[in-house]
């Protein structure tokens, strides 16, 4: 991995981390984190995926982490940025599928920076999806996309309660909903963290096999 990598964001620099994949790559997954998160916080999700080819690239979006900016700033900026890092992950090699994925706030840039540019991404994960990113809105343009689509929700979430996820999920033909139960928010630092990584990894490695 890079030592203290930095690019020229919306707001400043952005700070950001690539973990390689044991071996030639299968996949490149941009991971946005949630708020009051960093990148440091997901070296063990990160080193999971690189095991199974998949490379790991993330930003430290902006005032958050070693990042310079607004603390979280609006989210059609952090798409900006994010849309930088996906160019990055593009780079070495353009054969290589690329796959986003956004926990919480990251998951609302996430959709945005979907909705916004595209960017050639082959599936996305959302991750404890919030509900004011949960709308009719979002729905509909993510339908729109037809590209497969993963959310994975801890059924306890006290931050991003299930229910309306729930609804709003159904109307995404393209999206499969994964609830875990005894789970809450954070599912990559929950006890089941192995298993929702087993999952999100199964499906960047092959989105149709759900």
């Amino acid at each position: 991995m890079a030592a203290m990598p930095f690019f020229d964001g919306h707001s400043g620099r952005v700070h950001y981390r690539h973990w390689t994949a044991v071996g030639q790559p299968v996949a490149q997954l941009v991971f946005l984190h949630g708020l009051g998160q960093h990148t440091g916080h997901y070296h063990r999700f990160a080193r999971g995926a690189n095991a199974a080819r998949i490379g790991v690239w993330g930003l430290d979006q902006a005032g958050h982490g070693l990042s310079e900016g607004d603390h979280p700033g609006p989210v059609a900026d952090l798409a900006e940025d994010a849309a930088l890092l996906t160019q990055l992950a593009a780079e070495p090699a353009r054969d290589v599928p690329l796959v986003l994925m956004g926990h919480s706030l990251g998951a609302a840039v996430a959709m945005e920076l979907l909705l916004r540019h595209g960017l050639g991404f082959r599936s996305a994960v959302l991750c404890g999806t919030p509900k004011d990113a949960a709308v009719p809105q979002t729905a509909d343009a993510l339908r729109a996309l037809k590209m497969p689509l993963l959310a994975v929700h801890g059924v306890d979430d006290r931050i991003a309660p299930i229910d309306p996820v729930r609804v709003w999920a159904a109307e995404i033909v393209n999206l499969e909903l994964r609830e875990f139960e005894h789970a809450g928010h954070d599912l990559l630092h929950e006890k089941i963290h192995h298993t929702v990584t087993e999952v999100v990894r199964d499906f960047v490695l092959d989105p149709t096999a759900g």
